[in-house]
C-alpha cells in the first residue's frame, strides 16, 4: 500500500472550500484514495462528507493511502495539494 503523510497547509484546515478542492482532485486521481488523521480511521477521499467529517485542522498531520496500481503518482499530487494549501492542483505536478 502506498502512503503519504503530510501536514494540512490550509490555515482553516480541510473545511468548505479547501475540502471541495481536495475532493475534486481525489476524484480526478483515477485511483481509490483514503484520507485519515494520523491516529484515526481512513475514509474515502472522494467523499465530501467524509473529508469534512475528519475535522482536519491547519498544520495537522493526515495520511493519504491507496493500494491501487500506479497510486504513488496520484498520492504525490494530492500530498502536494494538501501540504502547500494550493487553490487548485497544478497540471505540471
Amino acid at each position: 500500500m502506498a502512503e503519504r503523510r503530510v501536514n494540512v497547509g490550509w490555515a482553516e484546515g480541510l473545511h468548505a472550500r479547501p475540502a471541495s478542492i481536495f475532493v475534486r482532485a481525489a476524484t480526478a486521481a483515477g485511483v481509490p484514495v483514503t484520507i485519515a488523521k494520523a491516529d484515526g480511521n481512513p475514509v474515502n477521499a472522494a467523499s465530501m462528507l467524509a473529508v469534512l467529517g475528519l475535522g482536519a485542522q491547519g498544520g495537522e498531520e493526515i495520511v493519504l493511502a491507496s493500494d491501487a496500481e500506479g497510486a504513488a503518482a496520484a498520492l504525490d499530487r494530492l500530498a502536494k495539494l494538501v501540504s502547500e494549501g494550493l487553490e487548485e492542483l497544478p497540471e505540471t505536478v
